[in-house]
């Protein structure tokens, strides 16, 4: 079982998130990927089973939910949050393939933040270093092996066979970004609890990070602002988002701080990005998840970078009835990461 890659070609991909599970499975013929199932079943805290119980109540609930999205399939692509894996780049000596694992895996210490012992680590060429021409740049990420095996049991419990891991962010850039391989380009997946961030060029993910601020902060700041219960802020939040017209300003005013805070998250990584690449510009930001529907978010956005901004497509790459185009683009916010793994060359 590899982070990276696997050796199957019946498989579907499982999206297990904070709120809830999330299922994609495709067809492809020639070059052509088309929808065959798809499904959603809301779960809390899902993506974290910490007892023998909460790892079988995980299994039965993907059970349930692969009956009623009609996938019979055994094999899966499992996402890995981007909170739980450590991705970074880094710059290695060119060596064939034998003597680069030996070197990563003699170095990783120096690279990961948890003891190699206790970690699974997995990495892919990226391309050439733009800092050293003598040099490659190597993606590279690793999970705590607890983390990974207590999902594995959980998946395993539903009586399927997990081809391969893959972190969050790998499985968005491949969804949603466009084939525009010159351009830098970024996904801002802005989910319940935090915020994934990655930043590709060449069709290769280039930055990665997870940034703890999510929906959930920006709720919470309007019930604490506006004392209002939880309820009223989150329709508040989603009906009005940042239109200051609305409620005499009132909800901007109770936001505009934690929105703030993301931003200037945002424009870190930006930064960082220009300084490795030497100063290339982003070329598009591509939004999703549930917050990047809130009223004049991505305006603001586009206006304080000064960058095109477009709400993402998780059915970018992928064919579907146009009878269905309607039902598929109200959920589009909440399945890249599940159709991002299902669309995975193994």
């Amino acid at each position: 079982m590899s982070i990276f890659s696997g050796g199957q070609n019946d498989f579907f991909g499982l999206d297990i998130g904070t709120t809830a599970l999330r299922v994609v499975q495709l067809k492809t013929t020639k070059d052509k990927k088309e929808l065959i199932h798809y499904g959603q079943l809301a779960m809390v805290n899902a993506d974290e089973p910490k007892t023998p119980e909460a790892v079988k109540q995980l299994g039965q609930a993907i059970n349930k939910l692969l009956a009623s999205s009609d996938i019979t399939s055994k094999t899966v692509a499992v996402n890995l949050p981007s909170s739980k894996v450590f991705t970074t780049v880094v710059d290695m000596e060119r060596l064939n393939p034998d003597e680069l694992a030996k070197s990563i895996t003699y170095q990783a210490e120096s690279f990961i933040p948890t003891p190699i012992a206790s970690s699974k680590i997995d990495w892919v060429v990226a391309g050439d270093s733009p800092n050293d021409a003598k040099k490659i740049e190597v993606l590279l990420s690793s999970v705590e092996n607890s983390y990974a095996e207590a999902r594995l049991k959980a998946v395993e419990a539903a009586g399927l066979d997990v081809i391969a891991f893959e972190p969050d962010s790998l499985a968005l850039a491949r969804a949603l970004l466009s084939n525009e391989l010159n351009v830098p380009q970024m996904v801002l997946d802005i989910g319940y609890l935090s915020t994934d961030l990655v930043i590709c060029l060449n069709g290769v993910p280039r930055l990665a990070r997870a940034i703890q601020i999510g929906s959930e902060s920006i709720v919470r700041a309007a019930i604490q602002n506006l004392k209002i219960q939880p309820d009223q802020a989150h329709q508040y939040v989603y009906q009005y988002g940042l239109n200051r017209d609305n409620l005499d300003g009132k909800l901007y005013n109770a936001i505009i701080g934690t929105v703030d805070s993301l931003v200037a998250e945002i424009d870190k990584s930006i930064k960082f990005f220009a300084s490795r690449y030497n100063g290339a510009a982003l070329g598009r930001i591509v939004l999703t998840g549930g917050a990047s529907s809130l009223p004049l978010f991505p305006v603001y956005v586009a206006n304080k970078f000064n960058i095109n901004v477009e709400i993402g497509n998780s059915w970018r790459h992928v064919s579907y009835p146009a009878s269905k185009q309607n039902e598929l683009l109200s959920v589009s916010n909440h399945f890249a990461v599940a159709a991002g793994l299902a669309e995975r060359e193994l």
